[in-house]
Parts: C-alpha cells; sequence; structure tokens
C-alpha cells in the first residue's frame, strides 16, 4: 500500500475545539494552550477565529489571543474569519494567514452565517482581495463538504464547482469539513477521486474530518491512499461544530499522528509533548475528552491512567 513519505498537519484545537466549549475558556488559558501546541513540532495552528461576539462570544477575546502568543518563528499561526470585517481584525492582529469559510449547503450556511452559499461568495472574495492586498496568505474552507443533517449528502459535483470557483479567485488551498460527521472512506474517495479527476490545476487539498460516527481516522487512510497529505485534527480530540449538535469532536492530534507514526508517515511532531498539550485541554474543557491515545498512551506503553485496562 503507497502512503505519502510525509504530511502536514494543521492544528485546530484552539479555534474549532474551543469555540464549541459552553463556558468561556480564560484568555490565559488558551495562550497556554497555543504556545504549548507552538513546541510540539506542528508547524500550523489555527489559533482564533475573528467572527461576531454576540454569535460566538467565545472568541471574542481573539485579538488578545493572537497578539499574547508567544510565537515560534518556526509555526505558522492562522485565524479564520467569514468576512473582510473579520479579515481586517486578523490582519490587524498580526495573523500569519486566514482561511475564509462557506458552506456546501445553503441550510448550514444560514445557520452560520445567515446568508444563503450565494451571497458568502461575495464575502469570500472580498477576503480573498484583502489577503493579497495586504500580503496575508489565504486558504478556503468549505463545511459539509459531505452532508449536513438538514440536506443529506452533499453530491461531489456541488464542491466541485465550489472548488472551481475558489481557484478562479485565486484560492489554491482548500479545506474539505466533514463539519457533521457524515463522511466515510467511500464518499471520501469519491470526493477526492472527482477533485483529482477534473482539471484543478494549483489545487491543494487538505482534509478536515470529524469523528462523529467514528470514522475519522479511517477517513485519513482512505484520503493517504489517494495521495492526499494534508489534514486538520484537534488535540484530544476537542471541538465539533456550535451550530450542529450532533457533530462531536474532530480526530484527535495524538491518535491521528500515533497511527502515522506506526505507518511510516513522517509528521515531525513529538507524540510525547502532544499529549502533554492535550492533557492541558483537558484542565479546561467540560468532560473527559475523547482522544484515545491521551487515555491509553501510545501502543509501545500505557500511561498507567487508572481505571484503563491495558
Amino acid at each position: 500500500m503507497s502512503y505519502p513519505q510525509s504530511v502536514r498537519l494543521r492544528e485546530v484545537g484552539p479555534r474549532d475545539g474551543i469555540q464549541s466549549e459552553k463556558a468561556v475558556v480564560p484568555t490565559a488559558d488558551k495562550i497556554r494552550l497555543i504556545n504549548a501546541l507552538s513546541s510540539t513540532g506542528i508547524r500550523r495552528i489555527e489559533a482564533v477565529s475573528f467572527v461576531s461576539p454576540r454569535a460566538l462570544p467565545q472568541m471574542a477575546d481573539a485579538g488578545a489571543v493572537l497578539t499574547g502568543i508567544e510565537r515560534n518563528p518556526e509555526v505558522f499561526y492562522s485565524a479564520l474569519v467569514p468576512n473582510r470585517k473579520g479579515a481586517e481584525a486578523a490582519v490587524d492582529a498580526n495573523a500569519d494567514g486566514m482561511q475564509v469559510f462557506i458552506a456546501a449547503t445553503d441550510s448550514y450556511n444560514l445557520k452560520n452565517v445567515r446568508k444563503t452559499v450565494a451571497e458568502s461568495l461575495n464575502d469570500v472574495a472580498e477576503v480573498a482581495e484583502l489577503g493579497r492586498d495586504s500580503g496575508v496568505p489565504v486558504e478556503a474552507t468549505i463545511s459539509t463538504s459531505f452532508g449536513d443533517p438538514d440536506e443529506g449528502d452533499v453530491a461531489p459535483q456541488r464542491v466541485l464547482e465550489l472548488s472551481r470557483w475558489m481557484l478562479d479567485h485565486g484560492l489554491g488551498a482548500i479545506s474539505y469539513g466533514d463539519t457533521t460527521g457524515m463522511a466515510t472512506p467511500r464518499r471520501v474517495a469519491e470526493l477526492v477521486e472527482a477533485l483529482s479527476g477534473h482539471g484543478l490545476p494549483g489545487l491543494d487539498i487538505n482534509m478536515h474530518f470529524h469523528d462523529t460516527r467514528g470514522t475519522g481516522l479511517a477517513n485519513v487512510v482512505t484520503a493517504l491512499q489517494l495521495g492526499v497529505d494534508y489534514f486538520d485534527a484537534a488535540v484530544g480530540g476537542m471541538g465539533g461544530s456550535p451550530f450542529a449538535s450532533e457533530a462531536s469532536g474532530n480526530i484527535a492530534t495524538e491518535d491521528l499522528v500515533h497511527m502515522l507514526d506506526d505507518m511510516g508517515v513522517a509528521t515531525g511532531v513529538d507524540l510525547g509533548a502532544l499529549i502533554a498539550a492535550a492533557d492541558i485541554a483537558q484542565g479546561f474543557v467540560e468532560g473527559e475528552l475523547p482522544g484515545k491515545v491521551l487515555r491509553a498512551g501510545p501502543r509501545a506503553g500505557g500511561r498507567g491512567r487508572p481505571g484503563v485496562e491495558r
């Protein structure tokens, strides 16, 4: 079986993970987590989102977080933004890059930003333009790329059309979000094959999987087999979506690194340091984080946690 020799990982726990917490996490705890993640070998961290504080109070301190962290010069710190206003705030806070997001379905996009997909495309274009003018790189995120509970499965053709539009507007790196955990290996293969087989020069595919229905790592393996080498994950398996209650956490970064290490796929990440960062997150989140390696430890030896059988 052939896999890429190495992968790029983007840690999204500080943004996608923390935003789902009901209680507002203190700014100092957010900064502490990002600083810990910065020393794990991870080279990309999605640190915050610049969205309406009324819609998402958890991210009201985004500027303070981004300006308060101890920046590792080898780490690329990005921010998620919905529109030009958010992008301007990200640039002012010296974000290294931005992700601008849109959903593949109107139902989810309306829940998320109160606009249809067609209406949001103008916002995406404005963010792309601001990124070019300011010299801040912009990547795109297409949420619900595999479906949502209201509209069901999303056809690869729909995602392909949005991808073409993104590329036409200078957005070559696109993250395909399994926002509500509806992806399976078969559907991942269908989407990646559609994207790869329709002449999209310059497309850089990122996959963002949730583990809602237990298929997260299986989806990664399928994507790897098809040549994808860029993935999102969240430390401890934090996260979900504040606009989709059934969407449980992202795939856990330490679970992903543990699996890739054993497969011989290089990540450049120190698994022990990553587990230590997950412990920091566990200290301020509500409930037990779902990451498996966080609880059981690496396969070479468990962590000796009470109640864990090995």
